[in-house]
């Protein structure tokens, strides 16, 4: 079965703001997310990628241009079932605000449980994130042969609820993964088992020095910022 390529979106000004978007439209990346996403092709330059997906937000499709100019041919597909969480009510609203709603405590320690306001659950995000997956590696397995390597554009929770699919931890697990913005994730599907090939790989190391802010213990939703 295929390799897959899991990207998550460049930098956003809802990243650097402290938002947690969701489906809010007109986000877009921000100056470090637009040259991180220009920065993609010479990093993924030695993969021969058979297929593009891509969610349909902005920071997503912005992220994977530089890559597909500079590949002609290389074909970019659209699926909904990789986009961000649908968090209703509270996207749009400011992480810090966030912190004290009693379904945080919900989302970071029992996410399977976490169902957001006039959105979805959180483990209706990983079925349908799943399941796509396991349709693309079909699809591109029968159109590319078993070798392939193809590539997704998604976003943080979205990623780290399939790198908890493919090593089979319960998704109330999830919270302990970190995938930052332009990281590349790679899991090789096999007829058996999923392997773990790459985990959130940057290149950079600045986001492991210590910060003037000491960490909280939560897993931020949607995914940081990263490096300051």
């Amino acid at each position: 079965m295929p390799t897959l390529i899991l990207v998550r979106h460049g930098r956003s000004t809802a990243n650097t703001s402290g938002v947690l978007a969701g489906w809010t439209p007109g986000v877009s990346l921000d100056e470090r997310g637009t040259a991180q996403a220009a920065a993609l092709p010479g990093r993924l330059a030695g993969l021969p990628l058979s297929e593009v997906v891509a969610s349909p937000l902005d920071r997503c499709q912005e992220t994977v241009r530089p890559l597909l100019d500079a590949r002609p041919g290389l074909p970019l597909h659209t699926d909904e079932r990789i986009g961000e969480c649908h968090y209703g009510d509270w996207s749009g609203r400011k992480l810090a605000e966030l912190k004290d709603e009693p379904l945080m405590e919900v989302v970071q320690a029992h996410p399977s449980a976490a169902a957001f306001p006039g959105g979805e659950s959180m483990r209706a995000m990983q079925t349908r994130a799943a399941e796509a997956v396991r349709e693309w590696n079909a699809r591109v397995e029968r159109d590319h042969g078993a070798d392939a390597v193809y590539l997704m554009c998604s976003h943080g929770d979205i990623i780290k609820s399939l790198v908890a699919d493919a090593l089979g931890l319960h998704l109330d697990l999830f919270q302990r993964i970190s995938v930052e913005p332009c990281s590349v994730t790679a899991i090789r599907y096999t007829r058996l088992r999923p392997f773990l090939l790459r985990l959130g790989d940057t290149g950079d190391f600045a986001s492991l020095a210590p910060r003037e802010e000491p960490p909280t213990g939560d897993a931020t939703v949607g995914g940081g910022a990263g490096a300051p």
